[in-house]
């Protein structure tokens, strides 16, 4: 098929009356569960997983990226009008979308802010459509040596970039390899550390781990934590969301920027759009004449990071789908549920699957711009969303937790899985340790393993392999940089602290 030909196949899947229905349920979705803080997009793909497992490939992952993308323009609203950001991507909105609140300037934080998503989505869209086959071109040339350095490298940077501890990053990646361990070897048919049980001979449903670790802890964890008295909401007008002609003057170019820096830090694994609206904060401030004003309200704090949190969310699909390498946890939920649906990402699922490719991209275009439309009118009720009390709405989301997982296999044994993993998420969660580097090594885990098993066979057991073919080298030494960095960091860091204390 040419390329005309994979476009039409994709537009014929998007503009479907099933693909717009799942595209619009998607971003409503999406949307809902960004707008509530402490719900966070991962338990909300995880708990929503199970219902796509009915649907034909293609729509259910219309409907997964839809809550993805759709929760990184909604986690907004909770930062401005609460200073409570309802995805971890919107922290950054806080600083100076609250301030702007208090001033009664709420209405012109969200329009920028919608405005600015919109921007980042789309100009991301571009380059997830043009890059991602000329990466699969380059991918063409890629065995399994390279496959197995490049996730090597994934875990790394995933590892590197986490918010605490790198240590305690590996030690989450490594207790996720020994997870993907547990069940029947696929090379020699032995079960491992299935202690008899014919319900682990597949090893341990993704499905309920990434409830158990993600829904559980987090309902257990906020479930107490917001009190009626600190959630005075304000009213937002329609009028009131007229930005004046210094607001857009001052807007675009961090749009501009933030978008260049979010679709760099998503194409990369390991990275995401976290970094991305962090990093475009630090850059607007730093080109800023007068960076004082950061923190009090400065418009370019909240389009910059908007723009380079949705413009991540987009481009973080290119490594996702060209090569299998998911950039972050979210990503690997998406890259385990289309393995569950016997859909290998890599080079060759643009031509062999170009409905699947194209849909999804073309459903993005569809999906940003019916967010856009949403999210301006719709503010008014998302705001009203905000004062359901989570007394009603945490059991709600347990009693889904436990239907969707059991919805899967219909097995008994599935739900103490996730009452396991709950415990384990919500122990994870209290000593500092991450449970998304966790995710990405139980995923990633059974694709190391077999990539550097046949790396080994081919070469009939020498290592040597993996040095002698210049792209895997290359991986592996920038895999030894981002470690070396990782270490430099923690000492200087250590050290800065030491100074602290003597000069105390």
């Amino acid at each position: 098929m040419d390329g005309f030909s994979n476009i039409a196949a994709g537009l014929s899947v998007a503009l479907s009356l099933q693909g717009l229905a799942y595209c619009f349920a998607g971003v409503v979705m999406g949307t809902f569960v960004g707008v509530l803080p402490g719900v966070g997009v991962m338990a909300t793909i995880a708990i929503l997983m199970p219902i796509t497992f009915h649907l034909d490939p293609v729509f259910a992952l219309i409907m997964l990226a839809g809550i993805y993308y759709g929760a990184a323009y909604g986690g907004s609203t909770a930062s401005i009008l609460l200073n409570l950001p309802g995805t971890a991507n919107t922290a950054i909105t806080c600083l100076d979308g609250y301030p702007m609140a208090r001033q009664g300037r709420a209405g012109v934080a969200l329009f920028i802010t919608a405005v600015a998503s919109f921007v980042g989505s789309i100009l991301g869209l571009i380059i997830l459509a043009f890059a991602s086959p000329l990466l699969a071109q380059v991918a063409m040339n890629f065995g399994s040596p390279e496959y197995f350095s490049l996730m090597v490298l994934g875990l790394l940077s995933a590892a590197s970039l986490a918010s605490g501890s790198m240590l305690k990053a590996l030690g989450s990646i490594a207790l996720g390899l020994l997870l993907g361990i547990v069940g029947t070897d696929v090379s020699t048919g032995v079960q491992r550390f299935t202690f008899g049980l014919p319900e682990l001979y597949g090893g341990l449903p993704l499905v309920a781990i990434s409830l158990g670790l993600f829904g559980l802890p987090e309902v257990i964890a906020n479930a107490g934590r917001i009190h009626a008295s600190e959630r005075r909401v304000q009213d937002v007008t329609l009028r009131s969301m007229l930005p004046t002609r210094e607001d857009v003057r001052r807007s675009w170019p961090a749009m501009l920027r933030g978008t260049g820096i979010g679709a760099f830090f998503g194409a990369l694994p390991g990275t995401g759009s976290l970094i991305a609206s962090f990093v475009s904060y630090t850059v607007e401030k730093r080109v800023h004449r007068t960076p004082a004003i950061f923190g009090t309200g400065a418009i370019e704090g909240i389009a910059g990071p908007e723009a380079a949190n949705n413009a991540a969310t987009q481009t973080a699909f290119i490594p996702t789908l060209t090569l299998g390498v998911p950039g972050d946890a979210i990503m690997a939920l998406m890259l385990g549920a289309l393995l569950i649906h016997g859909i290998a990402p890599g080079p060759n699922m643009i031509n062999d699957r170009p409905d699947l490719f194209w849909g999804l991209v073309i459903s993005f275009l569809i999906g940003n711009i019916m967010l856009l439309i949403l999210n301006i009118p719709l503010i008014g009720i998302w705001v009203r969303i905000l004062r359901i009390p989570y007394g009603i709405l945490f059991p709600c989301i347990v009693v889904f937790i436990c239907l969707g997982v059991y919805s899967v296999n219909y097995a008994v044994e599935d739900l103490f899985i996730v009452l396991g993993f709950g415990i384990v998420g919500y122990v994870m969660m209290h000593i500092g340790l991450e449970t998304a580097p966790l995710i990405l090594g139980l995923v990633l885990g059974p694709l190391l393993e077999e990539n550097f098993r046949r790396s080994l066979m081919i070469s009939r057991g020498n290592l040597v392999i993996f040095l002698d073919r210049p792209l895997t080298a290359s991986f592996l030494v920038l895999s030894l940089a981002v470690v070396g960095w990782s270490i430099v960091k923690a000492l200087a860091a250590r050290r800065r602290l030491a100074g602290e204390g003597a000069s105390r």
